[in-house]
């Protein structure tokens, strides 16, 4: 065993994951998509830290966590007692924090000391590694609430462009949001139904450009159709992905870790290029 583990801190180049989250109710859940990132994490290479991108720190101008102890936060509401009484306590990486802010030279990065792990992180999180072992600090999304203005999607794919060398410095770099995501169609009471057909449709043909590598069309989502306006009718949790397909190198592959729906309008949707 330990020879095993010494290999994987020896491999090059870490891969690039980006998980549909999905519902709180999942950090307590044991289903397909659970059981999905356990078995990711025991495929990975062992990182030396993780650094999630979040669709729920959102930010004026790009933020790091810094802190050495990144406490839990418990964004959400009106679910069981249980989940607010779970912690995660992992370390923080201040040190590979910094170097996002020394590879980044289009804007500044700066670095945050309040913020710690929204459930983005660690409700996935706790299913890979589930000893909290492995630091762990977030990237927030520089987000514009102004609908008239919004940062344009090649902001944040030619930001994620430059911090491809962090790979190679052994840490794994998770983007973590949904493909689809619309609340206001939600069935909270079924984590089961019936996705809807629009749903459906958009998440199949994001899953073709991201088989055929065809950035463009997923940076510019709008132009796939009707669907696009109602599986993403906020930037926040499909912002996530456009970090991690920057990150794809030339003729680097991509492959599916789950596929599916929860609650209808939600896709859950995950890959890993590398």
């Amino acid at each position: 065993m330990a020879e095993s583990k010494e290999k994987k801190t020896q491999t090059p180049k870490m891969p690039v994951l980006f998980i549909g989250h999905g519902s709180p109710m999942n950090i307590i859940s044991q289903n397909s998509y659970t059981e999905s990132l356990v078995k990711l994490a025991n495929e990975l290479p062992l990182p030396r830290a993780i650094m999630v991108i979040s669709a729920h720190w959102l930010t004026d101008g790009t933020q790091v966590g810094c802190m050495p102890k990144p406490h839990t936060i418990h964004d959400f509401y009106g679910f069981p007692d249980e989940l607010y009484r779970i912690r995660y306590a992992s370390p923080g990486s201040p040190e590979c924090a910094e170097l996002v802010s020394k590879l980044v030279h289009s804007v500044q990065v700066k670095c945050d000391m309040g913020w710690g792990l929204d459930h983005a992180s660690w409700a996935v999180l706790k299913h890979m590694y589930p000893k909290a072992d492995i630091p762990v600090f977030e990237m927030s999304l520089h987000y514009s609430f102004n609908e008239w203005h919004p940062l344009p999607l090649t902001y944040h794919y030619n930001l994620a462009s430059e911090m491809s060398e962090l790979r190679r410095n052994g840490i794994l770099i998770i983007g973590s949001g949904n493909i689809v995501h619309n609340l206001g169609l939600i069935d909270f009471d079924d984590t089961n139904a019936r996705p809807y057909d629009w749903a459906v449709e958009f998440d199949e043909k994001v899953k073709a450009n991201l088989i055929s590598h065809n950035h463009e069309d997923l940076i510019n989502f709008q132009k796939i159709g009707q669907s696009s306006r109602l599986s993403v009718p906020t930037l926040d949790h499909y912002l996530p992905m456009i970090y991690a397909i920057a990150l794809q190198e030339k003729n680097e592959p991509l492959t599916f870790t789950h596929e599916g729906f929860q609650n209808g309008s939600v896709s859950m949707r995950g890959f890993r290029i590398g």
